[in-house]
């Protein structure tokens, strides 16, 4: 399923190709996310004409609306959202832990009521894995606690323990079925060294298609995000995808390449542009300042992206203020834009030698800037 291509000198990012029934995805990759079925604001095709390889969509979400049985009539999710391309699908563990009213952790799974209407619902290991088989996702995510951040050691070691019950769970509801999403085992642990360790080394034994690191950006410090990279990766197979979940900044993501990750997915991009808030290589903008009223600049000089080759500034400052659809749209068109072409760059470097130096250049140039981004 993954295939290697090439490796960095200068640290530990790598250069690969994944392979799906619905398409091959040329790695580090970065992964719009349709939690609910769609990109925010983007439509397939313009998705398409982003060169996105991979979009996201998300289990606890289309399972509480519109329903599996819906996706299902009209043929699964690709054919339900007009997308031909990869799917993956995150299990909905944090989704089930972070949203619902209220639930019970046990062994079998959760039992909860959901975030819509408060009917009860239960999603446990095997159930995880048959919704997002009935939805015909490409890549399933392995039933999963993701632990609050902070947690003391304790209440980390037993829900690591919990996690891997259900990853042998998952793992062995793949093996008994031939038509089946490949499975990615997702690393737990928090902020201990030993518990990631552990979790990786166990994930490893069970031998699934990839792996992920999960418990990331959830409130912690960037260095406790990287730190939690570095205390999985090397006890994860060279040979297999690995994915870092719901990260991060652009430079974060530069970082995380550093650090052997390939695949990467983050609703900054969309949630951003909401607020009237793009990216450029220098840091962000937020188009709603007064200082851009009569900019006659793009978002960012040299960007080829929708907005950037016609538009202006103050003219997408303009219809942020008067909150027309079609300034969010822009600015998420552009935002969209920036991370899948950063990602080319990536690839590109490590491919010709030089990701070492295009690593400092752009760590180095990027600055967010607090008062731009909005939280």
């Amino acid at each position: 399923m993954f295939q290697l291509l090439a490796n960095d000198s200068s640290s530990k990012a790598r250069r690969g190709r994944l392979t799906t029934s619905h398409g091959v995805i040329e790695t580090p990759i970065f992964m719009p996310v349709g939690t609910q079925g769609s990109v925010k604001a983007v439509s397939p095709d313009e998705l398409r004409q982003l060169k996105a390889q991979i979009i996201l969509g998300n289990t606890y979400h289309l399972f509480v609306r519109p329903g599996v049985d819906v996706v299902q009539h009209f043929g699964g999710l690709h054919r339900f959202i007009a997308w031909d391309g990869p799917i993956l699908t995150d299990s909905g563990g944090y989704q089930v832990f972070s949203l619902a009213k209220l639930r019970k952790i046990t062994d079998e799974g959760v039992h909860f009521q959901n975030h819509l209407d408060g009917s009860p619902c239960f999603i446990g290991p095997e159930t995880a894995m048959e919704i997002q088989a009935a939805l015909g996702s490409d890549i399933a995510m392995a039933f999963d606690e993701c632990p609050h951040y902070p947690c003391d050691y304790d209440y980390a070691a037993r829900s690591l323990d919990l996690t891997l019950r259900w990853a042998e769970r998952c793992r062995r509801w793949a093996g008994e079925h031939a038509k089946r999403p490949a499975v990615f085992g997702i690393v737990q642990g928090s902020t201990f060294a030993d518990l990631r360790r552990k979790s990786a080394e166990a994930l490893t034994a069970l031998d699934f298609d990839g792996y992920a690191v999960g418990g990331v950006s959830v409130g912690e410090p960037e260095d406790e995000m990287f730190r939690a990279i570095e205390n999985s990766e090397p006890f994860l197979p060279a040979h297999k995808a690995r994915y870092a979940m719901g990260l991060g900044t652009p430079p974060q993501i530069v970082e995380m390449v550093a650090r052997g990750i390939d695949m990467f997915d983050c609703v900054l991009p969309t949630r951003i542009a909401r607020n009237g808030t793009a990216f450029t290589a220098a840091g962000t903008l937020n188009l709603k300042n007064a200082i851009y009223a009569r900019d006659k600049q793009p978002i960012e000089e040299g960007c080829a992206c929708p907005a950037c080759a016609q538009f202006t500034r103050g003219y997408i400052r303009h219809l942020i203020k008067a909150e027309e659809i079609l300034g969010l749209r822009l600015i998420t068109l552009h935002n969209l834009h920036f991370y899948l072409h950063l990602m080319e760059k990536i690839r590109a470097s490590i491919e010709d030698g030089s990701f070492g130096e295009f690593r400092k250049s752009f760590v180095s140039n990027y600055q967010i800037r607090a008062t731009d981004v909005e939280k």
